[in-house]
């Protein structure tokens, strides 16, 4: 499982005084990226492999301005040409789940606009992230 951390800003917040429901992607996709990078896959990069082709975001809770957050990503299912992983957004002082999300994420060659399978140092190094796995 990999974690990063984030705190609210007042910018994501609404009129409600609670995090607008948009910033949580935000926040999902800044974790998939320190996530990445701890797979040593670097965003600046002209060689990136991957393209997102779904993400969802249920709301259990609500997050206010200045709180600290803890998303949690772990890998849910390893196929062919893509991985699935699960996000968990938790609010750090009290541990109440705020979020959950998940992501399906594809190999994708951008010059040939295809899809390519997962090379095997890459699935091996999901696994090392894996929660509860189907491949």
């Amino acid at each position: 499982m990999h974690e990063a951390r984030m705190r609210v800003r007042f910018c994501e917040t609404d009129a409600l005084g609670h995090v607008n429901n948009t910033s949580y992607f935000i926040y999902l996709e800044d974790a998939r990226v320190q996530f990445f990078e701890a797979l040593g896959y670097c965003m600046s990069s002209g060689d990136w492999p991957f393209i997102l082709a779904r993400a969802t975001c249920d709301f259990r809770g609500q997050a206010y301005f200045n709180e600290h957050l803890i998303i949690k990503t772990s890998v849910m299912k390893i196929g062919k040409k893509s991985f699935t992983v699960h996000h968990e957004i938790t609010e750090q002082e009290s541990g109440r789940l705020i979020a959950e999300g998940e992501a399906v994420i594809v190999t994708y060659n951008f010059k040939t606009e295809e899809t390519e399978e997962m090379p095997d140092h890459l699935v091996e190094q999901l696994k090392n992230y894996a929660a509860r796995i189907n491949i």
